[in-house]
């Protein structure tokens, strides 16, 4: 295997739209990195780039240390899987899985030897003489995958190869991937516009907003501590929650409005970020994930802030309970529409409870909040108020 490594990577289209605009990323040898982004936001372009299916614009691409902007997909030494599996419909598994050794010219027992070790890591040794219309969706992409690692490739790089699959599948598949990944040793780079699942495969995750690299850390690093809004309001499901908020400081202590709602906050929310103290007075946007919110008659404490709200509707998951409501704290005027285009003024608030409340839709709600886990972002740059 080996380290891949972007630097400024641009793509500019001959209309002038540029797709992806100086994109640099080191993927470690034997890493999952997950370029995970809304439709449109150049993460395939930038994987197309890496295999050489883009011309790239400018910037540098290397390959174990190799640059490869001049070199020809095929000698690049790496292995694509594609979302729609792209499987010859004539050829059986086995002759499918060993397609790419048969054009690299090595002999029947070597391709042989190869294809049955794919197929016993991948558990497809009793499919190996069936044609892809005999398969389900899951074994396609096994066999898919199969065709990569025959291979023995530098990189594997992943198109959205689950997007095709369904629900169930997509979480038995992606578990399979993790787990052959780790076992490889594999360095991957993987595309996909699913935040779930970038979140429960990548070692890293990077978040790409119109061409440009937002964020890039482990998983639980980009749910803890996002860099702005964008990364806030993308990464975590059910999303987190934003708006605009006022803090006010009086006789030693913080308020956060937020609406009509008037909460105290934890000592430590602005002794943990000294910069919040030139806040005063001001507005900002906080970010409130759901699950930092239950309801009070489950939780019992008195000592939590509470928020008094109106129940529209309710959502069972079985362990958990999902509550929304409206709120009249208006969403920020981020200036930058595409920041919080899902948003509007009737966008409903969204809180995760635990399954035993009793909560109904039209019922009025008391919230306990924990703000001490609350995210807070200038409302001009949107950028984390960390420090």
């Amino acid at each position: 295997m080996a380290n891949v490594s972007l630097d400024g990577l641009t793509k500019d289209y001959p209309n002038g739209f540029r797709a992806v605009d100086g994109l640099s990323i080191d993927i470690d040898d034997g890493e999952l990195l997950v370029l995970v982004g809304p439709s449109g936001c150049g993460k395939s372009t930038a994987l197309r780039m890496v295999a050489g299916l883009e011309e790239i614009t400018s910037g540098t691409l290397t390959i174990g240390g190799e640059p490869m902007n001049d070199v020809q997909p095929r000698d690049r030494n790496i292995a694509m899987v594609f979302q729609n599996y792209a499987l010859y419909p004539h050829l059986d598994v086995a002759r499918n899985i060993g397609f790419p050794l048969s054009l690299a010219g090595l002999s029947k027992s070597e391709i042989d030897a190869k294809v049955s070790e794919a197929a016993r890591i991948l558990e497809l040794e009793p499919l190996l003489g069936n044609k892809p219309a005999q398969l389900s969706g899951g074994q396609r992409q096994r066999v898919a995958m199969g065709r990569a690692i025959v291979r023995d490739p530098a990189v594997f790089l992943m198109d959205e190869p689950l997007s095709n699959l369904d629900a169930k599948l997509r979480v038995q598949m992606r578990a399979e991937i993790t787990r052959l990944q780790h076992r490889l040793e594999a360095t991957t780079l993987y595309v996909t516009h699913d935040q779930v699942e970038a979140m429960t495969m990548g070692d890293r995750v990077a978040v790409l907003k119109d061409g440009v690299l937002q964020q890039i850390d482990e998983p639980s690093a980009l749910y803890r501590s996002p860099d702005n809004v964008f990364v806030a309001g993308f990464i975590g499901a059910p999303a987190m929650n934003l708006r605009q908020a006022r803090l006010v400081a009086h006789n030693g202590s913080w308020t956060l409005e937020l609406g009509s709602n008037r909460m105290p906050l934890a000592d430590t929310v602005v002794a943990d970020r000294p910069t919040l103290a030139g806040y005063d007075g001001r507005d900002v946007v906080v970010g409130i994930r759901p699950e930092t919110m239950e309801d009070a008659s489950v939780v019992g404490d008195d000592d939590l802030p509470r928020l008094t709200v109106e129940v529209d509707l309710t959502e069972a998951l079985g362990p958990d309970l999902l509550i929304h409501f409206p709120l009249d704290a208006p969403v920020i005027d981020s200036g930058d529409p595409d920041a919080l285009k899902d948003l509007d003024d009737t966008t409903l608030m969204v809180a995760r409870v635990d399954p035993h409340s009793r909560v109904r839709p039209g019922d009025r709600l008391e919230l306990v909040l924990d703000t001490e886990r609350l995210h807070f972002f200038d409302p001009k740059t949107l950028l984390a108020i960390r420090s």
